[in-house]
């Protein structure tokens, strides 16, 4: 007995949707599946964004938010409101197989629970961690060094900068005002050089609020291996800015590299040293470990291999852009016989392969050809404080006041969502219009300590002691 052709039996269902998985909620991951939530049809695929956090940093702005010029909650975007119709797992990959097409993540549901990681499977694999801050082997860097790469470590920097002018206000020892009003920046790139050049002008600022600490009285020091800062401006506006830098009493050593930070002290590769209680670490970044944890090719120096079309290399199904992947510069001009260039791992590239990304992930389900990305680099934009920057547009040196307002003006038009713009906006037009902010607030990151202490049983998690005072300087 033949069934008819319309008989339920025969009735194969709705197709399976695609299961993509990016890794990643940075800008890579928020934007290739801001713009796969935006192209995709409905029921063709579903989109999974796994990230430790629930927001995505716009770090170009954490200089400002260290300095107070931007509040720290409109530096992030939050990603469950953004992407709307994607699945968020707030979680951390450790292990990706993409043989088997599955990720193992741990969230803290499994911290909770015990049981370890999850898996999740998936059909198209987006590989965009981001990266993590780079350190060496400096003895005494993982017991006092702070970072710079996260809101967080931001915020804690300026609540730290204003707690150690109040030590200095306070203490009636030198050598410890000493070492608390110098203040050691390791890493001559955008990172080390912003958030030196805004917490400087922030704390010099502040001064006029302290009767016994004025801006001649603190040490700012730059410490760069290298022989110039600021490469990605050109060499004559890196010039200018270790000009202008010491044209404010900001000690920039070049060439030279932090050899120890043991007993808070600072020495230096030339000799000098510098007791001090901050020694803020910028000093590069490197590949997310779950690349190493990944069975998909990478290069030399652990970044995915990839093609123009933002493919991992030789492996079909997976995906990458930003500071993860390699992916080769076709714009650039090299010779017939030398090597392809790669794109520099910068927020420039990483939002414009994103939006590639999304693009060619979608063709791809619909057997639709793939573009190549392509994107000259136009220049970069640099605040070194307030109404102080430098930048290099399409070739044209900018310096001072415009090239201040240029970065403000770029960056503006970059950060995500019509919401954050006018927040952002609305803050700097009220600090135009108001005196700044000099608060710390240091007491949030131990938020339980004055209950415990009430509670009788004093702080659980009280802050490291002091080391004794350090030895003082005998080479002076």
């Amino acid at each position: 007995m033949v069934k008819a052709a319309n008989s339920p039996g025969d009735d194969p269902g709705p197709p399976p949707r695609t299961r993509i998985l990016v890794v990643g909620g940075g800008y890579v991951g928020m934007y290739t599946a801001l713009g796969l939530q935006r192209k995709l049809r409905a029921g063709e695929a579903e989109v999974t964004v796994v990230t430790p956090e629930p927001y995505m940093t716009y770090q170009p702005f954490l200089p400002e938010a260290a300095a107070g010029a931007i509040s720290p909650r409109h530096v992030v975007i939050p990603l469950r409101r953004v992407l709307d119709r994607c699945r968020i797992v707030i979680g951390e990959a450790q292990r990706i197989d993409h043989a088997k097409r599955t990720a193992t993540v741990t969230t803290l549901a499994t911290t909770e629970e015990g049981t370890g990681g999850i898996e999740i499977e998936y059909d198209e694999l987006v590989l965009a961690p981001g990266s993590v801050s780079r350190t060496l082997p400096v003895p005494g860097l993982a017991d006092y060094g702070i970072g710079f790469k996260t809101v967080e470590e931001a915020i804690g920097l300026r609540n730290h900068v204003i707690e150690q002018m109040d030590i200095a206000s306070s203490t009636r020892d030198p050598a410890i005002r000493d070492a608390a009003l110098t203040f050691v920046f390791v890493g001559g790139g955008f990172a080390g050089v912003e958030a030196l050049g805004e917490l400087e002008d922030m704390a010099r600022y502040a001064a006029r609020y302290y009767h016994n600490v004025k801006p001649e009285d603190m040490k700012w020091v730059l410490v760069e291996a290298s022989d110039r800062i600021l490469p990605e401006v050109g060499p004559e506006m890196g010039v200018y800015t270790v000009r202008e830098l010491r044209s404010r009493n900001i000690d920039v050593r070049l060439e030279t590299r932090l050899e120890s930070c043991e007993n808070r002290v600072a020495v230096l590769s030339d000799g000098s040293r510098f007791p001090t209680r901050t020694i803020v670490w910028t000093a590069g970044v490197k590949p997310h470990p779950i690349l190493a944890a990944s069975d998909l090719p990478k290069n030399e120096r652990g970044r995915l291999t990839c093609t123009s079309f933002l493919t991992v290399e030789g492996v079909e199904h997976a995906w990458a852009a930003g500071d993860a992947a390699a992916v080769p510069d076709i714009t650039a001009d090299t010779g017939a016989e030398g090597p392809a260039r790669e794109c520099a791992p910068n927020a420039q590239h990483a939002v414009r392969q994103a939006r590639q990304l999304a693009d060619n992930l979608v063709a791809a389900l619909r057997d639709e050809a793939l573009t190549e990305y392509a994107h000259k680099y136009v220049g970069s934009v640099a605040s070194l404080g307030l109404h102080k920057g430098v930048a290099l547009l399409y070739g044209r040196k900018l310096k001072g006041y415009p090239a201040w307002f240029m970065h403000r003006a770029y960056h503006l038009s970059r950060v995500p969502t019509f919401n954050r713009k006018m927040r952002v906006l609305a803050e700097w037009t009220l600090a135009g219009l108001f005196k700044r902010e000099i608060v710390s607030l240091g007491s949030l990151e131990h938020p339980r300590a004055e209950f415990e202490l009430a509670a009788g049983g004093g702080p659980r998690n009280q802050p490291p002691k002091p080391d004794p005072d350090p030895p003082r300087d005998k080479q002076g």
